[in-house]
């Protein structure tokens, strides 16, 4: 999560978390089901769902599956899955369009 928000903010974005930590269920939360970050630009709205390189097909499932995806889209936000690994020139993330 820190690594997306930094690069988020270097491109000029205005951030929030918004998961949060259930400690009754013990689990995180996500707004709407499934995102992790709320990103602002100018005129754009980006949800992202932050996870490991390995997971990015699980995510992916978890948002095209999950009942409110239609009305995030409906309501013209970009809907992105960012998996981050670790290569050789460092930590770079694959980004999955769900828009």
């Amino acid at each position: 999560t820190q690594r997306t928000i930094k690069v988020l903010k270097e491109d000029g974005w205005s951030v929030a978390i918004v998961e949060y930590w259930n400690p009754f269920a013990r689990r995180r939360v996500d707004l709407f089901g499934f995102i992790d970050i709320l990103a602002l630009k100018g005129d754009e709205t980006l949800a992202l769902q932050v996870t490991s390189g390995t997971n990015v097909s699980a995510r992916v499932k978890k948002i095209t599956d999950h009942a409110n995806i239609a009305a995030v889209r409906d309501a013209g936000w970009r809907v992105e899955v960012w998996g981050w690994r670790k290569l050789k020139s460092g930590w770079s993330p694959k980004i999955v369009d769900l828009s």
